[in-house]
């Protein structure tokens, strides 16, 4: 019997060790991980600094009760107002569902989640600036007020600088308070010399201060409230069970029901404000990539400013070689002095008499913006900046070469 026993063991043994029984025991092993995964959703509300009030209304254990509800499974609902962890969260796929301003929702957006939907209707943001002042431009070394440096209000300041080429940088001074609307009293006190705020607010303000300040620029639309986005890997229709909840959330939690469906491309656009390059760059003449072709065509010298793996990839038909290795801040106030651009000097068929372009990666890569930039004041007397750079040139069906 001891020897029955003993065999069955051993059997039982080499069984187990074998290969069949290994992948057995990690397959289940993975499926148990993944129920485990799956019983543990997480959602997030992030506070937007100036609309704490409407955060702070929301019930968190109702909330969370309703959502585990909708989705069949537990989940936790935790909030934060350190906007900047949030962010963070968004590019880490930190949760499985996103409750904050615009702003989070763009980045989240961007890395794996689908839109469920707004709560408030898209609304813009105004740059207001004292009488005197006519254009965006005029602020260089003026005082700008705005709300908590984390808000949408400030978000939206950075994007209408960057889009006329100025930076916080640029500024005397960027004060930050608590209130939004304490920015047009700065004004009007003499203590700032622009500010920032939403179109009703202005609207309500100015009917009452006639020719007290001006608008000096005008965001896109902005969805308004509260964004909500959920990850696209969850099951189908958990995804939409949750959808529907959104929908029809109940006064019982504090969250207004999504009743808006913005653009993606209102997204898109809050997503870009102050990472993509502004339009126009002072000095330099901004063309399309056939524009570029029509110079190129006339002895115009094309000047790729990527690294040289991405050269010799693939490149514009023709363009030079120069790479521009940046260090410095992705900002139009960037320090040239931190960076090497040593490789324009090195290329021995430009002429600083003639025409030349520069192009990269396209509209978020600045080092064509910051090459274009440096070119002037290397004493290049017609500079051109190919913002779209080869992405443009080749969606146009123009030719490339490398590879």
């Amino acid at each position: 019997m001891y020897r029955n026993v003993h065999a069955t063991a051993l059997a039982l043994a080499c069984l187990l060790a074998s290969p069949w029984a290994q992948a057995q025991a990690q397959a289940q092993a993975q499926a148990q991980a993944q129920a485990q995964a799956q019983a543990q959703l997480t959602a997030i509300v992030a506070v937007e600094p100036t609309a704490k009030k409407a955060a702070h209304t929301i019930i968190r254990s109702a909330l969370e009760a309703g959502l585990a509800q909708a989705a069949g499974q537990p989940l936790t609902v935790s909030t934060s107002e350190d906007l900047a962890d949030v962010m963070r969260a968004t590019r880490s796929a930190g949760y499985d569902v996103f409750i904050g301003p615009a702003q989070v929702a763009a980045s989240a957006l961007q890395r794996g989640y689908e839109l469920v939907g707004a709560t408030q209707k898209s609304e813009q943001y105004l740059l207001i600036g004292a009488p005197h002042m006519t254009a965006v431009a005029a602020m260089k070394g003026m005082r700008l007020y705005l709300p908590q440096q984390d808000s949408v209000y400030t978000y939206m300041a950075r994007g209408m600088l960057n889009e006329a080429g100025l930076s916080f940088q640029d500024l005397k001074s960027v004060r930050h308070e608590k209130h939004p609307q304490a920015g047009l009293s700065a004004l009007t006190l003499g203590v700032a010399d622009a500010t920032v705020v939403r179109t009703d607010e202005w609207a309500q303000w100015s009917s009452g201060n006639p020719g007290a300040a001006r608008v000096l620029a005008s965001s896109h639309p902005v969805p308004g409230g509260f964004s909500i986005v959920v990850r696209k890997d969850l099951p189908a229709d958990t995804r939409a069970r949750l959808g529907q909840w959104f929908v029809a959330a109940t006064a019982s939690t504090g969250l207004t029901p999504v009743t808006q469906r913005p653009d993606a491309q209102e997204y898109r656009r809050v997503a870009e404000l102050g990472l993509f390059t502004p339009n126009s760059l002072p000095g330099v003449n901004r063309i399309s990539a056939k524009e570029a072709q029509q110079l190129q065509a006339q002895g115009a010298v094309v000047v790729d400013t990527r690294t040289e793996k991405e050269y010799k990839a693939k490149r514009i038909r023709g363009a030079v070689f120069a790479a521009y290795v940046e260090k410095s801040l992705k900002d139009v106030a960037f320090n040239a002095a931190q960076d090497d651009f040593q490789a324009l000097d090195k290329v021995s068929t430009l002429d600083k008499t003639k025409p030349v372009i520069f192009a990269c990666n396209g509209a978020e890569c600045w080092k064509s913006y910051k090459a274009a930039k440096v070119a002037v004041t290397k004493g290049f007397k017609s500079v051109y900046w190919l913002r779209g750079g080869l992405p443009e040139w080749d969606a146009s069906g123009l030719p490339t070469e490398g590879g």
